[in-house]
């Protein structure tokens, strides 16, 4: 049988198109996965894989919802991270790269469903590939397992969608069903993944009669409705790490906006054409986007004019570009206005291009809507093209080389280095410790995991917890006859304590009995808690009662012979009072009051 030579052709081309799309996409994972290998667990992420470790496969446990974020999948997997290494980078990079891979094969899919096997799609694709959007949630493990999965799913569902369709087969639907309720374990944004599929029948699809594809929308309703039934429950009833429950609430009109604008203007636009260029740094390990003024202007008369063409010349552009913004306002600003506006105001949070990760796929496929005919519709130009058609090349390599330089201007930092550098210190001197050892349990540094934000998540006895516990006694505050109390230093080793603040020294040691004795301190002490140090001498075990200005009193034990106890005591004033309630007479030495840090001058624990 002699094939036609035209469709021998068509049939080159159409390998031609996969072949160069599969090379995009290797491409692209070979340069992100260089970024991806440096980075290292932080803030949330460290919550999420001590949780995981703490708790069971329970559903209280994944149907939590952190400030309007419910992910049971992703609290799956921490459950299981914390059980395969705790922060195990490797597999960690490799769940990333994966999920990476399939997103980027299904934005490919999508794209061929849609448009056929045409060279035009691997403008809209490559868009996706490189745009630094996607970037800033790269480097964050929480933000990977809530971003990723979406833009993965959403593009799989949309195909999958599309083939029902046009075909009208149960599985279409079935996997449409199946890849919508994959992304909402993800993340909440996918819950307009079926207003997308909606949109796009009625507008592209099928514009008359999209009302009878009734099969796919009862259980596309269905799913949305067990969905909210599940998030609002979660919502109203999980307990936050501040020990309250969500009440969700839109801010003024004036704040939202601004964020809007903000978000839109400084960052949505720039990054969709390869900003933002220049970025701003939050510690180390992260940075927000910093669109300079001038470049987020010339980047919206860009886009501008680009829209204007298409409304020129393409047939329901307009829809592609309305369902852009439809979907940035309710998908991206929405849902920051009900949660953590607040926290931060929208002059910081409009430039966390984190909020855009998933709607990076919107972006790309609204651009390929608005510009390229779908497979087999019939008049999708409302005028010829002009003969400069061939214009939009500059401008994609405009945009390629803007992303690839602001790709590299994120990653020229220190990303996850300093964290890992201090948990591995960390966890190296807790090792070289004898079983026992006190350890003052203090909180790690922000830049680590914020004590503001995590609280009791953020203390060292938590996060360095994962995946063992180590035997050493941990201690909120040093109370007692202490023996070698060890703390952690800015950089992770533990030195010995000691007491910042104002000193009594003693030439001789001051007996101290039933009857109060006063030590002036060098200066007043402004109200607050503070622990004293007490050195002694005693010939026998003994209790001393100690009170700084007020009339309340601690006491704490004091043991025989030499050595020093430990109090916390709340007051203020000029002097420090001791008696002993009880027991033998005790002989009091050097006196410290003030903060326990560790002792710089000491010897830290050697690592091995």
């Amino acid at each position: 049988m002699i094939m036609d030579e035209g469709v021998l052709q068509r049939l080159r081309g159409r390998d031609a198109v996969l072949a160069a799309g599969l090379v995009m996409v290797v491409v692209q994972l070979v340069w992100k996965y260089e970024l991806v290998r440096r980075t290292y667990f932080r803030q949330d992420d460290f919550h999420y894989i001590i949780r995981g470790q703490e708790s069971g496969l329970t559903w209280d446990y994944l149907m939590w919802v952190d400030v309007g974020h419910l992910l049971p999948g992703g609290f799956g997997i921490s459950w299981a991270m914390a059980r395969l290494g705790g922060y195990n980078e490797p597999l960690a990079h490799a769940t990333t790269m994966t999920l990476q891979a399939g997103a980027s094969l299904a934005m490919l899919r999508l794209l061929w469903v849609l448009f056929g096997p045409r060279p035009a799609i691997l403008v809209p694709l490559g868009l996706y590939l490189v745009t630094p959007m996607t970037v800033p949630s790269l480097s964050w493990w929480a933000a990977v397992l809530e971003t990723l999965p979406l833009q993965l799913a959403l593009p799989m569902a949309l195909a999958s969608h599309t083939l029902y369709v046009r075909r009208g087969r149960a599985r279409h639907l079935v996997a449409a069903c199946a890849w919508t309720v994959f992304g909402l374990l993800f993340f909440v944004k996918a819950a307009f993944i079926p207003v997308l599929l909606l949109v796009v029948t009625a507008v592209w699809l099928r514009p008359r009669g999209w009302w009878r594809l009734w099969r796919a929308w009862v259980p596309y309703a269905v799913i949305l409705a067990a969905y909210a039934a599940v998030f609002f429950t979660g919502l109203y009833g999980s307990v936050q790490l501040n020990d309250r429950t969500q009440t969700p609430e839109l801010p003024g009109a004036g704040t939202a906006a601004e964020f809007a604008w903000v978000l839109g203007f400084r960052a949505l636009v720039p990054s969709a054409l390869g900003g933002p260029w220049q970025w701003r740094p939050i510690g180390d390990d992260y940075a927000m986007s910093a669109t300079p003024a001038p470049l987020a202007w010339a980047a919206l008369a860009v886009a501008a004019v680009a829209v204007a063409v298409s409304l020129r010349h393409r047939r329901r552009a307009w829809a592609a570009w309305l369902t852009l913004l439809g979907y940035f306002l309710l998908a991206d600003v929405v849902p920051v206005l009900l949660g953590r506006i607040e926290l931060l105001g929208p002059g910081v949070l409009g430039h966390e291009l984190r909020y855009l990760a998933a709607t990076a796929t919107v972006v790309s496929l609204a651009a390929a809507l608005a510009f390229i005919p779908l497979d087999g519709e019939e008049h999708p130009w409302r005028r010829p093209l002009p003969r400069w058609r061939w214009a939009w090349a500059p401008l994609a390599a405009a945009v390629a080389a803007g992303s690839v330089w602001s790709v590299a201007a994120y990653a020229d930092r220190p990303l996850g280095g300093p964290v890992r550098d201090y948990v591995r210190t960390a966890s190296r001197a807790l090792a070289q410790v004898p079983a026992g050892a006190v350890v003052l349990d203090t909180y790690v540094p922000p830049e680590v995991a914020s004590p503001a934000f995590f609280h009791e998540y953020a203390r060292h006895s938590r996060l360095l917890g994962v995946p063992r516990p180590w035997p050493v006694t941990w201690t909120r505050e040093l109370s007692g006859p202490v023996r070698d109390p060890l703390t952690f230093d800015a950089r992770g080793r533990l030195r010995p304590v000691t007491v910042r603040g104002l000193r009594v020294p003693q030439r001789a040691c001051v007996p101290v009995g039933p009857g109060e004795v006063r030590f002036r301190l060098p200066a007043p002490l402004p109200g607050g808690a503070y622990t004293a140090q007490i050195s002694y001498l005693n010939a026998a075990p003994t209790t001393l009662a100690v009170r700084l200005g007020g009339p309340g009193e601690a006491r704490v034990p004091a043991g025989k012979d030499l050595g020093r106890t430990f109090v916390q005591v709340h007051g203020q004033g000029t002097d420090l009072f001791l008696r002993v309630p009880e027991g033998p007479a005790a002989c009091v030495g050097e006196i410290r009051i003030g903060h326990p840090v560790p002792d710089e001058d000491g010897p830290a624990i050697p690592l091995e």
